[in-house]
C-alpha cells in the first residue's frame, strides 16, 4: 500500500469505494458497520494513553486486528473473487476467549451489574466496551441485507467481553470495581 495523496475528491458526492472497487453510498450498511469499527479503532488509541506494558501490547494487537475486521467488512463476500480478500479467522476470536478466561479468572465475581467508571483507563475501556457493542449490531444489521463473514460477528462479541475485563482488571488494581445500588436513589 501506498498513499500519496491523502485526499482523491471521490466521495465529494456522497459514495466511496469498497474493496472490491465496486461505490456505494456513505449511508450504506456496510460502510456504516466498517465506520464504527474505526471509530473503535480510534477509541482504543485512547484507551492506550492509559496503559502500559502488556495491556498496551494486547490493545495494540486489537487495533491490528480491528483492521483486519475493517478490511474484511470492506470487502463484500464473492464467489471467485479476482484476488483473495483478507478475513478474520477464528484464531483471532480463540485468542480472545483464552485471554478473557486468563483475566477473569483474577478477578472476584460479580454480584452486581458494574457502572462505567473507576480509574481512568477503566472508564475508555468501558466507553470502548459499548462502542464494540454498536460496531456488532452494525455489522449484524449488515449481515441481514448482504451475506458477510460470520466469525466478524463472533469477533466483535468476543472483543466487548473482553473489554470489559480489562475494564474490571483496571479497576481491580486502582481498588475495584464501581457497582450498581439498584434503586439506591429512590428515596423514602
Amino acid at each position: 500500500m501506498k498513499l500519496t495523496k491523502i485526499y482523491t475528491r471521490t466521495g465529494d458526492a456522497g459514495h466511496t469505494a469498497l474493496g472490491d472497487g465496486s461505490r456505494v453510498a456513505k449511508t450504506d450498511l456496510r460502510v456504516n458497520a466498517y465506520g464504527t469499527v474505526d471509530e473503535l479503532n480510534a477509541l482504543l488509541g485512547i484507551c492506550r494513553l492509559h496503559a502500559g506494558g502488556d495491556l498496551d501490547a494486547a490493545l495494540m494487537r486489537i487495533q491490528n486486528d480491528l483492521f483486519d475486521v475493517g478490511a474484511d467488512l470492506c470487502t463484500p463476500e464473492q464467489e471467485d473473487p479476482p484476488f483473495e480478500p483478507l478475513r478474520v479467522t477464528e484464531p483471532q476470536v480463540e485468542w480472545l476467549e483464552a485471554e478473557i478466561d486468563r483475566i477473569n479468572a483474577g478477578l472476584e465475581t460479580l454480584r452486581s451489574f458494574v457502572l462505567p467508571a473507576g480509574s481512568p483507563a477503566a472508564a475508555h475501556l468501558h466507553h470502548a466496551r459499548t462502542v464494540a457493542r454498536r460496531a456488532e449490531r452494525d455489522s449484524a444489521a449488515l449481515a441481514t441485507a448482504a451475506p458477510i463473514n460470520e466469525t466478524v460477528l463472533r469477533y466483535l462479541n468476543r472483543l466487548s467481553d473482553y473489554l470489559f475485563v480489562l475494564a474490571r482488571e483496571a479497576n481491580r488494581e486502582a481498588g475495584g470495581d464501581v457497582l450498581w445500588q439498584p434503586g439506591e436513589h429512590r428515596g423514602p
